[in-house]
């Protein structure tokens, strides 16, 4: 079993960068596909890209494509999100999420809590 933290998460104006990590409080993430997600209030959570064990492949959702890069690094066990250029829409409580599958798989299996990203205008 693993339990996952995201943290990172803060108050960001416009144009900004910022970086979200996500670790293990229990457990490992060495042997998991990692994928990131967000929840605006309202709306359907969404997927937002995904990448492997080894951390040479990727999968991002067109909506944050080129804006977004995910990367892991495994001797640190945890994965990160890296934002940029963000936009008030991109306001929202950010989740990372295991998976057993392929970068592509949708079904996910443990959660962490979340961390919220304010982008203000």
């Amino acid at each position: 079993q693993v339990q996952l933290v995201e943290s990172g998460g803060g108050l960001v104006h416009t144009g900004d960068s910022l970086r979200l990590s996500c670790a293990a409080s229990e457990g490992s993430l060495s042997n998991y596909i990692i994928g990131w997600f967000r929840q605006a209030p309202g709306k359907e959570r969404e997927f937002l890209g995904a990448i492997n064990w080894s951390g040479k492949r990727t999968n991002y959702a067109d909506s944050v494509k080129g804006r977004f890069t995910i990367s892991r690094d495994n001797a640190a066990d945890t994965v990160y999100l890296q934002m940029s250029s963000l936009k008030p829409e991109d306001t929202a409580i950010y989740y990372c999420a295991t998976n057993t599958g392929t970068i592509t798989t949708t079904r996910y299996q443990h959660w962490g809590q979340g961390t919220q990203v304010t982008v203000s205008s």
